[in-house]
């Protein structure tokens, strides 16, 4: 037998006797695990899929069973966590040097967080608890989108980049960066979610220590929301002044002009029914869990989509208003060129802790005191984690989180709650 071929089932011998030991231990990824089955036709130095199957290095795998069979597990484990969170389908658009490494740390986390002997690891290095210690001050949970944004946010050199990567780095991430696939995208999404639910109903008591994967798993298989759709519903009945093409007949109008001369039988009504955005409410979230690169591609966004005919009226009333624990800024604005002066001069305000009475009390007040003439909506940008009111406002209230980042269950039942891609803030 050829070397690589021996190697090759060697390989496969090693990672059928880790998946039987993952089973065993962790019940509720049986189904996972099966649709990540081995095979050959990639030369990898380690492990790497394409989401369809998982290639491997038989060399790699037996230096690491030699050494620790939980190494084995664990690696086995950390490709399957990827896919289950769909990190290959989220590269496009991102610097693909970090958010390998932020995928990875997501991952690690939760390996880190299972309460397993056969996923007992060696000793956790000060490097990796220091990297914990830095995140977890920062994000409830270790997403890979919340730590790559994180990341961003502070401006990771790529000397740092490099060294965090040779203390997370497990498999190889090439593969990744080929097309796109939507049906493994949904593939994987079932997969998750149905990890998710057997982790919390029948092996709910089989999953301990298991709650950073609940986390993530919850985050990750969250459906997103249209936001152009989204923007939409707030929108009001009124007439404008505008030829309203469909309230008459064509036929006689025509036959009107061709017999009497420059008179028609019918004419067109100069008002008609539209629904467009008249009274608003934008509120932003400036605590410290909340960053001025995110809002101000947040406005951008809404600015985008609100400068269209279709969704203002040519004159409106649109309150921009800033708040942590306290209402820092309310700015008043009633037309395009105000908007676009606004964002054009744009400063975050705030940073401290999250409290959302503040704006819902001032809001009212100007309801009350006739600021507003048909109030819709208030559109609140936020992670969601904060002081609610709790009574239900007079007027429909959403929260907009960014996926990745979002707390939707902490939203009271009377909030609309709305998850969006990282995507949809991408001003066209």
């Amino acid at each position: 037998m050829p070397q690589s071929s021996r190697w090759a089932s060697i390989g496969r011998e090693i990672l059928f006797s880790a998946r039987t030991e993952l089973y065993m231990n962790l019940p509720f990824l049986d189904s996972a695990l099966a649709a990540l089955p081995a095979a050959d036709g990639y030369d990898t130095p380690t492990l790497a899929t394409d989401t369809r199957v998982l290639f491997f290095s038989g060399a790699w795998l037996a230096q690491q069973y030699e050494r620790s069979r939980a190494n084995v597990n664990r690696a086995y484990l950390h490709t399957l966590f990827h896919c289950l969170l769909r990190h290959p389908g989220k590269t496009r658009g991102r610097d693909a040097d970090l958010w390998d490494l932020s995928c990875d740390i997501a991952v690690e986390s939760m390996l880190d967080s299972l309460d397993y002997r056969c996923l007992q690891a060696e000793k956790m290095s000060v490097r990796r608890q220091n990297i914990y210690r830095e995140l977890k001050d920062e994000l409830p949970v270790l997403t890979a989108e919340a730590v790559y944004r994180h990341f961003r946010r502070t401006r990771l050199n790529s000397y740092d980049c490099a060294m965090l990567t040779r203390v997370f780095a497990t498999d190889e991430h090439t593969l990744w960066y080929k097309e796109d696939d939507d049906q493994q995208e949904r593939r994987w999404q079932q997969q998750a979610e149905r990890t998710q639910t057997a982790m919390e109903t029948v092996f709910a008591n089989k999953a301990e220590g298991g709650q950073a994967v609940r986390e993530q798993l919850a985050v990750s298989t969250r459906k997103t929301t249209d936001f152009r759709a989204f923007l939409r519903r707030f929108a009001a009945l009124r007439e404008e002044v505008s030829v309203d093409a469909d309230s008459f007949d064509y036929g006689y109008y025509a036959y009107g002009l061709r017999h009497f001369g420059n008179m028609p039988l019918i004419e067109p009504l100069e008002t008609r029914e539209v629904r467009k955005i008249e009274d608003f409410v934008i509120a932003i979230d400036t605590s410290m869990s909340t960053s001025g690169e995110l809002v101000r591609a947040f406005l951008s966004r809404t600015y985008e989509l609100l400068q269209e005919n279709t969704s203002f009226f040519r004159h409106f009333n649109l309150r921009i208003l800033q708040c942590d624990d306290q209402l820092r800024s309310d700015k008043k604005v009633t037309n395009a060129r105000e908007l676009a002066e606004y964002m054009e001069h744009f400063e975050l305000i705030g940073q401290s802790a999250t409290d959302f009475r503040p704006v819902f009390e001032h809001v009212d007040r100007l309801n009350a005191e006739g600021a507003f003439r048909h109030l819709r909506g208030l559109l609140y940008f936020t992670d969601g984690l904060g002081i609610y009111p709790k009574k239900r406002p007079k007027y429909d209230a959403a929260f907009v989180m960014l996926e990745g980042e979002a707390y939707p269950d902490k939203v009271p039942s009377w909030g609309i709650r709305a998850v969006i891609s990282e995507d949809a803030l991408a001003v066209e």
